[in-house]
């Protein structure tokens, strides 16, 4: 059965929906700056339906993507997100979990693990985004989520706008939020299902998996048997990575 709920914290609005009972799970959507938890019907295979009967699943729309809604300033970034991500999870009393992402949720499981390692126990990178000859695609989607925005937030300047999206995809970093620095230190358990396509560069998700310590790659998952095979191995690997 599904719980509705938001979090509020000042001006920030989290709405997030809950199924299932035992280990926690969040989910984090794929949509880019638009991730929101409805976004999982239309994926390859919906991890809601597949987990909520042997953990506690929560999934969450970002601020300011579907049902939420949040301040936005220059200041902004991918650790603006993964504190919300955190505060969360402490206001449902939830310290250990699994971290699941799929396109832009893969920066933000990583975000996590370099933010609160002690407390992700397992992360899992559905076709991760990442730069690769590719930045203005990920400019262009940030302005097409701003411009829907903006009639909306006269309150957010234009060079408010414009240093949040550098912030968001202008480094030079594999994930935009972390580097090849910081993933050779990652010992979390990974498990990467492989991009290949603009957005989600098969390159983005063979680096992870060649810089992380205990990282598997899963190449084919999206259709057929390749599909089957790799749903079993994502509740096996989350099942055996449980406290």
């Amino acid at each position: 059965m599904m719980h509705m709920a938001k979090f509020e914290s000042g001006d920030l609005e989290l709405h997030y929906d809950e199924y299932g009972t035992g280990f926690p799970v969040l989910l984090i959507a794929p949509g880019g700056m638009k991730s929101e938890a409805s976004f999982w019907e239309s994926t390859p295979w919906n991890p809601i339906e597949q987990l909520s009967d042997k953990f506690r699943v929560i999934a969450m729309d970002q601020r300011n993507a579907g049902r939420s809604t949040g301040p936005i300033t220059e200041s902004d970034s991918w650790t603006t997100y993964t504190q919300d991500q955190l505060d969360l999870l402490d206001h449902l009393d939830i310290d250990q979990f699994h971290a699941v992402g799929m396109c832009i949720g893969g920066p933000y499981v990583m975000g996590l693990i370099e933010a609160a390692p002690d407390r992700v126990s397992s992360g899992v990178l559905f076709q991760t985004i990442g730069l690769s000859g590719n930045r203005e695609a990920f400019f262009d989607m940030y302005d097409a989520w701003a411009s829907e925005l903006r009639p909306r937030r006269p309150e957010v300047s234009a060079d408010a706008w414009q240093q949040f999206r550098s912030n968001m995809y202008g480094s030079d970093e594999i994930l935009f939020n972390v580097g090849e620095s910081f993933l050779k230190t990652v010992a979390t358990p990974l498990l990467l299902l492989k991009g290949n396509d603009l957005y989600h560069p098969a390159e983005s998700s063979l680096a992870v998996n060649d810089l992380c310590q205990n990282s598997t790659l899963i190449s084919d998952w999206q259709t057929g048997d390749g599909l089957q095979v790799a749903a079993r191995e994502f509740e096996a690997f989350l099942e055996r990575h449980t406290p």
